[in-house]
């Protein structure tokens, strides 16, 4: 009996002492737990990086088929998804390409003799006519999406770092591309005498021949989508001289304010106050323009390639740019722009009766020579005789003083330091 009571008391030291050996100190516990998180977050980063690289491989690595249509001629390059995002045009689709000529034309071109496109390069990487110069047509519609209402050329001089702004009235007098009832530019569009060609191109080509300025690319804006785009960028800080009474519920104050979209399209198409009617709307689209470019030079970078790759994807625009030559002339706008250094020209001219049809008559001489002052900082000179434009009042009987296309900065306009925007300005006293 005493044996086995000695045996069954050895037998429990023993268990004792194993279930000693199973009680790990608290300390060991929370450190290997601690090992074993860290070996499962390195994993994970592991993981998560080489998909990373993966991916990053994936976009940059030349596996799309991409086609480029020149004339004739048919170009497959193989390149990556992200240069097929970049390259992409999402909007051209609504009125295709320009037609061109060819950079290296130089006589077509009239070139001054120091712009030989083989030795010199402006530095940006964009399909441009003449090296040194970019020049966008930006044409806004009226409600029906038919009449160009708002018509400026936007050209960048890429050496001088400086932009200069063309403004184009509606009903500038153009009897040999507009349609023959109304004889006004806003008609070339879609109605416009010149056949086979699309009607941006058509629009194109009348400015051109007019006004003797080559043009590279184009945006077109119905006024349907001026309350989308200007509501995407967070509204438009500006400041009016005067306030406006669009409608008898829609009414902007004068003064500092926010323009959200809606109130945007009700400035940008008023102009029943205005004592000079339309002109006196083109003018005061200047104020819009400033505060606009304020707004968009001061963005920053990435919001607004946010905010303009959301404009094309809902194609809010229609345009020949890629997002890749936006965010080039974006670049070059933030980083070497001043409110300054951009300038604003109209055509000079003005308001008549011809045909039964109020129209504006373009003094052509003065035109001309804001042309070549302006509007060909690489090209040599031209003649009056060498643009279609017509005169409905010719030299000699103008009654408008010369100095209405007079130029502007855009640091005068944002100042207040301009007459733009007042009404009935002949009839207050300022």
């Amino acid at each position: 009996m005493g044996n086995k009571k000695r045996k069954n008391s050895i037998e429990e030291e023993k268990t004792r002492k194993f279930l000693n050996l199973k009680k790990i100190p608290k300390n060991i516990t929370n450190s290997k737990r601690k090992e074993k998180l860290i070996n499962i977050g390195l994993k994970t980063i592991s993981v998560l990086v080489s998909a990373a690289i993966i991916i990053v491989l994936g976009v940059n690595l030349p596996i799309l088929s991409y086609r480029t249509v020149s004339g004739n001629e048919v170009t497959v390059e193989q390149i990556s998804y992200l240069d097929s995002i970049k390259r992409a045009q999402p909007a051209i689709l609504q009125e295709g390409k320009l037609e061109k000529p060819a950079p290296e034309d130089t006589e077509k071109l009239n070139l001054k003799p120091e712009i030989d496109p083989e030795t010199i390069n402006d530095g940006l990487n964009l399909n441009q006519i003449v090296e040194g110069q970019y020049t966008l047509l930006f044409m806004g519609m009226d409600e029906s999406g038919r009449l160009a209402d708002v018509n400026w050329l936007f050209q960048f001089d890429l050496f001088a770092g400086t932009m200069n702004v063309l403004q184009i009235p509606r009903d500038c007098y153009m009897p040999d591309y507009a349609n023959r009832s109304t004889n006004k530019f806003n008609s070339v569009y879609a109605s416009g005498q010149q056949e086979g060609v699309t009607p941006l191109q058509r629009a194109v080509n009348c400015i051109e021949e007019s006004f003797c300025v080559v043009i590279d690319c184009y945006v077109k804006l119905d006024c349907a989508n001026i309350k989308h785009i200007v509501d995407e960028v967070g509204g438009i800080p500006i400041t009016l001289p005067e306030r406006i009474m669009y409608e008898a519920d829609k009414i902007l104050p004068a003064g500092e304010q926010v323009l959200t979209g809606q109130q945007s399209e009700w400035f940008i198409r008023f102009r029943r106050e205005y004592d000079e009617g339309d002109i006196g709307r083109v003018k005061a689209q200047r104020i819009f323009l400033a505060a606009a470019m304020e707004k968009l030079i001061g963005m920053g970078q990435t919001k607004l390639m946010s905010s303009m790759e959301k404009i094309y994807e809902n194609e809010w625009i229609a345009t020949d740019l890629s997002l890749a030559e936006m965010s080039m002339l974006a670049d070059f706008a933030s980083k070497r722009l001043t409110l300054d250094s951009v300038n604003i020209y109209m055509v000079p001219g003005e308001g008549a009766m011809y045909g039964g049809q109020s129209i504006y008559s373009i003094h052509k001489g003065e035109t001309i020579d804001i042309i070549n002052e302006y509007f060909r900082p690489y090209q040599n000179q031209v003649y009056p005789e060498e643009s279609t434009i017509v005169e409905a009042v010719p030299e000699g009987q103008y009654l408008i003083k010369a100095d209405n296309g007079s130029k502007e900065s855009l640091d005068d306009i944002s100042s207040g330091n301009t007459k733009d925007g007042r009404q009935n300005i002949y009839s207050r006293n300022d």
